[in-house]
């Protein structure tokens, strides 16, 4: 029998938000047995809970978003993702503001403050999410999230942007993949040609050319290599020949396929407990992933 766990102690997080650029303290607290994760908005009150379940999704523009009454905290996947890939079942996190911070572009902070130090075991046997019956979630953009019934968990994830830099990745988490090391490392990504839009709406304006990686997809000048690095206020960059932004050195040759893989678990954790169950996706993101989360939720 495998028992639940929370966090040893208090952990502590400060950084800027993606997407909206402001600064948030976020910590990481023990939380009794049968808790699940929860939220809490402390610059709103002591009582602005949000539990991180399907049902309190209210946003999936380009992060996952939960709202309960009055609170909303946006960007969750990425902490989400660290506790599941770690096996906690309870915390309590909370935040002062709207936005979890971006810090790397991946769960690594997390798993550097928390990995060593272990976890307390509780009084409580795990519960554990069992499927009965096949879940499938498509939509009209060719993406697919399949949750077929299993003793143990497997995630297997393909990413396809018809991008000649990326190619078709696969990656995988199951009992065999260590997830501190080979998936809760692996950073957000964003191509050259989105960045420029995504300004001119009001989004990234957390981003740093330390918490993301670039994909240069179409050919671009020197011009616009100078103003990217005037954009976000570093030395000269330049394009790799393999594709990439020189800003960072991938960690995976498919870093952004394991990324995605890292979302994918994230919001899946929003069915409210750990899967047993054998989970396939195409061309996944968070609006579908957040669905089939759902419809899981939908058969307890």
């Amino acid at each position: 029998m495998q028992f639940q766990q929370t966090v040893r102690k208090t952990y502590s997080f400060e950084g800027k938000g993606l997407h909206t650029g402001k600064v948030a303290k976020m910590t990481i607290t023990p939380a009794p047995a049968d808790t699940g994760i929860r939220f809490r908005r402390t610059d709103i009150g002591e009582d602005a809970y949000i539990d991180a379940l399907a049902e309190n999704v209210s946003s999936t523009a380009r992060s996952t978003t939960i709202s309960q009454g009055e609170a909303s905290v946006s960007t969750i996947e990425h902490v989400m993702s660290a506790l599941t890939g770690m096996g906690v079942d309870n915390a309590i996190i909370d935040i002062d503001n709207i936005e979890v911070p971006i810090l790397d572009g991946s769960a690594k902070p997390y798993i550097d403050a928390i990995w060593a130090d272990g976890f307390q075991e509780q009084d409580a046997p795990r519960k554990f999410i069992e499927i009965k019956e096949t879940i499938e979630v498509t939509n009209d953009k060719g993406s697919v999230v399949r949750i077929e019934p299993a003793e143990e968990f497997s995630y297997d994830i393909k990413i396809d942007f018809n991008s000649r830099v990326l190619g078709v990745q696969h990656a995988i988490w199951d009992s065999s993949v260590l997830y501190p090391e080979q998936i809760g490392t692996c950073r957000t990504f964003v191509f050259f040609h989105e960045i420029e839009f995504l300004f001119n709406n009001g989004l990234v304006k957390g981003g740093d050319v330390d918490n993301a990686i670039v994909i240069v997809e179409h050919p671009v000048s020197d011009d616009q290599v100078q103003n990217m690095s005037r954009l976000f206020n570093v030395p000269a960059l330049k394009v790799r020949e393999d594709g990439y932004l020189s800003n960072l050195v991938l960690r995976f040759p498919n870093e952004c396929a394991r990324h995605k893989l890292l979302d994918l678990i994230g919001d899946l954790r929003l069915a409210g407990g750990f899967l047993k169950a054998r989970i396939t996706a195409e061309k996944a993101g968070h609006g579908i992933n957040t669905t089939a989360a759902k419809k899981i939720r939908q058969t307890l």
